[in-house]
């Protein structure tokens, strides 16, 4: 049921063009962090131009080194180059995973495409071992795809 709700509030944040893309995109990432629990880190990274790198943009939670990922680095540099999401129940058990936080137990991330092509990206670290399910998965592609829809 909180995902349904969030999802309407997502549409609202989305839909505000008095505000500029980077504050709607924070508002989304306060939503998220605020409202579920184990969602610890919300954040999202775009394309940075025609390198194949990844550019962090707006976030909530800790401060984080990591401002640009290479494809195919960690967890976010694998899904700009899979174009898949990626569901990590322990960051621990991943070789290619780029620690943000001694903290961090579980990451998930979810591509954002416009026009076919992946543009960013969404990616959520969760203090709890393990809690991304399906809904969860199904949630944030929903997220994603209101998003592509001010990026376009």
């Amino acid at each position: 049921m909180l995902f349904e709700l969030l999802k309407q509030q997502v549409e609202t944040i989305v839909s505000d063009t008095t505000k500029t893309t980077d504050e709607r995109l924070l508002s989304v990432c306060q939503l998220l962090e605020s409202h579920i629990d184990y969602y610890n880190w919300v954040g999202f990274y775009f394309v940075n131009g025609d390198k194949k790198e990844l550019h962090l943009g707006p976030y909530v939670g800790e401060p984080t080194d990591h401002i640009i990922i290479p494809f195919g680095k960690g967890i976010c540099g694998q899904v700009a180059v899979s174009n898949e999401n990626f569901v990590v129940p322990d960051v621990a058990a991943q070789d290619n995973y780029i620690a943000c936080s001694i903290t961090v137990k579980a990451e998930i991330v979810v591509p954002i495409f416009v026009n076919g092509k992946n543009i960013g990206q969404i990616d959520i670290d969760s203090n709890t071992p393990d809690p991304f399910t399906k809904k969860d998965e199904r949630f944030l592609e929903f997220v994603c795809s209101q998003i592509s829809s001010i990026l376009k």
